[in-house]
């Protein structure tokens, strides 16, 4: 029996896990910051060894990419050495430890999917202090442990750009969206089935990073426009540069991920990104 702790359950693949969790024959305690501090190692050894934790989801994230840049001591607290704290107790107590990082450890300048092994170079403090957390676990090494970069989350839960949008739409004639941008959404609730799934297939003896979102490229332009019209809103989706909308944090201009080893290693089969969005608004009481 899989005895697996998750961390950051009230967060969107966090409580996409929980949605699921009736489904799959696994013994599972979510956890958020009030019930579990992943940055007191000792807090955590007592968690593990009290609840016979053999896995560990760490949905965990300092998240707030802009704020992160004035703010990189907490960003660095939850996103490296938590994660370090993690890796560390995995290590010592043969713990599979699947670990959510991001888009942002790349620059965005590639020209082709971003392949697990390309050259990583973070432009913001939150791509940085992901990388450092990555990097940590990579050196600490448990065993049958993944690291899964994903990109543009959203979900029926929390804030994100979707519930961002349809709020928006309701409220204004039309609105100013950057075009060139260019990656994939990831429906949260595809992430955390998929997590699921590959669970008990997990046997390697270094840590491996996977790249996991919804199939399909597009920009933000086109994430609006398609959400304005499934949802059937009459605001009007204008094409903006990011020079015109500057933000504290840099993004990346290509953040596309290729996909192809963990479809390989595992054998799943990703949906588009249209029929993610499709559900979520559904979910969400919008699909017109």
């Amino acid at each position: 029996m899989l005895n697996i702790l998750v961390t950051g359950s009230k967060g969107q693949v966090g409580s996409e896990l929980l949605t699921l969790s009736s489904n799959y024959p696994y013994n599972f305690f979510f956890t958020d910051r009030e019930a579990l501090d992943i940055t007191n190692e000792e807090a955590i050894k007592s968690f593990v060894e009290k609840n016979n934790i053999n896995t560990i989801i760490n949905c965990a994230a300092y998240t707030a990419v802009d704020k992160a840049e004035s703010d990189e001591i907490n960003a660095d607290l939850v996103n490296r050495k938590a994660v370090k704290k993690l890796a560390k107790i995995s290590l010592s107590n043969n713990i599979k430890l699947i670990h959510i990082s991001t888009d942002y450890v790349f620059d965005g300048k590639a020209y082709k999917p971003y392949c697990e092994e390309f050259q990583t170079n973070p432009k913001s403090v939150y791509g940085k202090t992901k990388l450092l957390g990555e990097n940590e676990m990579r050196k600490i090494n448990p065993k049958n442990s993944i690291i899964i970069r994903t990109s543009w989350v959203y979900s029926s839960f929390g804030n994100n750009f979707v519930k961002t949008m349809l709020r928006l739409g309701k409220e204004k004639e039309s609105l100013g969206v950057i075009f060139d941008q260019v990656g994939t959404p990831t429906y949260a609730a595809h992430l955390a089935k998929t997590i699921l799934d590959i669970l008990p297939k997990l046997e390697n003896n270094k840590v491996e990073i996977y790249n996991y979102s919804n199939e399909g490229v597009l920009s933000w332009y086109d994430f609006s426009k398609e959400i304005m019209k499934m949802a059937k809103l009459s605001c009007k989706i204008n094409p903006i540069e990011t020079k015109d909308y500057p933000t504290p944090a840099r993004r990346p201009h290509y953040s596309l991920l290729n996909k192809s080893k963990i479809k390989k290693d595992f054998g799943i089969v990703i949906p588009y990104w249209k029929d993610g969005l499709d559900d979520c608004l559904k979910r969400l009481g919008e699909r017109r």
